[in-house]
């Protein structure tokens, strides 16, 4: 018997190890090992960027050392102050518009995560906003005018120099009530709004002044209706940059639902109810960007009537849901546009934006429903919060180097990262390394040359790669290689959810 099953055995493993020997090869082999992040340090250098951004007279603490004082007379053209606040993105122009949009993010990142900020971060981050802020409040001293812009961009692009030497034409833009600017005058009552919530435990006073301003720029933003990129004057300075291409109307619902989380005041919730139609709520545009508020205004409104039960308000979550929906591979909806490599790719330029705010619409969205226990109704398939935070995670991940090109595009994070930068003071020798004077084209050798640039911008993320993810690390191709602000704002709440919550389990807070 023993004999017979022996030798059944030895035909056996003749016959069969053709084909046992390639499995026994790959069982062998070690498996790829997810990559792990240090969310922590991410988030540190993300906050960190904001300084080398910073506009005027600089703290004693400043950590990017590279950076000195610039722009010392904003505003004395027009008799008032308005130095400080953030250069946008690699020149040397504050654009308010996504100055405020900016100053709103960081806010909301704070709101909805800092409880999952290390202490440290979470001053850096209350920091960052309040540069934004201090300044924002400049611009909104003067009773039925909001300046809304510092800085000729069409002479500022025309050099290549440091914001420290700065010698083109500080021109001041505002809107008034005869060239109305609703669009930048909502955002900046939804930032001050918004920033009021993060200084309310640590500043009371501060907090009630940012309320207050809030409560009267919304007011004049909604009294004199209208875009600012329609009046001939201002055209000319904002466009094409930040021109306002979607309309102002989502910036008032906007301006509007921030003052009703900040205040609570039912006035808010009823400019809601009564405007949303008019103001097109209704309009269901997949975009969130310093432009166009819609699917961030759905998911911020859709927080009141699954947590508060404002029956009224359930469109938005309808809303909220349908944009969710075109980022889940499974559902019939007609889906937002990847890579081959898994980023969210919008046409256009700069496309990290879109990555950034989406990931962190994914991580507040999957909070509010999971503390109302609900899902995202995608027609045939309920999506549950867990599945919005893989999406984040694999998001943020491939900015951190989980990609075709093996690096992350956050400068100072990894190994491997952008190193050619479309930033003026980055790309330029700093004030300290090098005194003297460069004016206007003595800085185009360095905007041409191959060499990295000179002052690592830590913490900065570029626009990224084209939609077949390759990035070829360009200076001169501003669309993939410059950094802004709004890129990082929404960056920070998302780095601040994984650095509590790395393997993306979720959290109430």
């Amino acid at each position: 018997m023993n004999h017979y099953l022996d030798l059944f055995l030895t035909q056996f493993v003749a016959v069969m190890t053709p084909f046992l020997l390639p499995l026994l090869l790959l069982l062998a082999l070690p498996l790829p090992l997810a990559r792990s992040h240090d969310y922590h340090d991410a988030l540190a250098k993300s906050i960190m960027f904001f300084e080398g951004q910073r506009s005027g007279k600089l703290p004693a603490d400043q950590r990017a050392e590279w950076r000195g004082d610039s722009a010392l007379l904003d505003g004395s053209e027009v008799g008032v102050d308005l130095t400080g606040g953030y250069y946008d993105a690699g020149d040397n122009v504050k654009f308010g518009f996504p100055m405020a949009f900016t100053t709103t993010m960081l806010s909301w990142s704070v709101i909805e995560f800092g409880d999952c900020m290390p202490a440290d971060e979470l001053r850096n981050a209350a920091a960052a906003i309040r540069w934004a802020t201090d300044y924002l409040l400049k611009t909104v001293s003067h009773p039925g005018i909001v300046f809304v812009q510092v800085g000729n961009p069409i002479s500022d692009h025309n050099c290549w120099e440091r914001p420290e030497d700065m010698d083109t034409a500080r021109t001041v833009y505002y809107v008034s009530a005869d060239r109305p600017g609703s669009e930048v005058a909502g955002e900046t009552a939804a930032a001050l709004a918004a920033a009021s919530m993060v200084f309310r435990q640590t500043d009371s006073a501060y907090s009630r002044k940012l309320l207050k301003n809030a409560m009267r720029v919304f007011e004049f933003a909604d009294t004199h209706k209208g875009a600012y990129s329609d009046d001939p004057g201002l055209k000319a300075g904002v466009c094409p940059f930040y021109c306002d291409f979607d309309g102002y109307q989502d910036e008032l619902l906007w301006g509007a639902a921030w003052l009703r989380r900040a205040s609570r005041n039912d006035s808010f919730l009823n400019y809601i109810q009564n405007n949303g139609k008019t103001l097109g709520a209704d309009d269901n545009i997949n975009e969130f960007g310093w432009d166009n508020k819609h699917a961030g205004l759905n998911v911020l409104i859709s927080k009141e009537f699954m947590e508060g039960q404002v029956l009224s308000l359930e469109s938005y979550k309808e809303f909220a849901d349908s944009f969710m929906c075109t980022l889940i591979p499974e559902s019939f909806s007609s889906h937002i546009q990847y890579t081959p490599g898994g980023l969210i790719y919008k046409p256009g330029g700069s496309n990290m934006q879109h990555v950034t705010s989406i990931s962190f619409l994914l991580l507040a969205y999957a909070k509010y429903l999971a503390k109302s226990s609900q899902t995202v109704n995608c027609g045939s398939i309920q999506v549950a919060p867990s599945s919005l935070q893989l999406q984040a995670k694999k998001q943020i991940d491939y900015v951190l180097g989980d990609n075709p090109m093996n690096m992350s595009y956050m400068v100072g994070y990894g190994d491997r990262y952008p190193q050619r930068v479309h930033h003026r003071g980055s790309s330029l020798p700093s004030i300290s390394s090098h005194p003297r004077f460069i004016a206007c084209k003595d800085g185009t050798d360095y905007y041409r040359s191959p060499n990295p640039n000179i002052n690592p911008h830590v913490g900065a993320v570029v626009g990224g790669p084209s939609d077949d993810d390759v990035y070829e690390d360009d200076r001169a191709d501003f669309r993939k290689s410059e950094p802004t602000t709004y890129i990082n704002a929404p960056l920070v709440g998302a780095l601040a959810y994984f650095v509590a919550n790395p393997n993306a389990g979720l959290v109430l807070r």
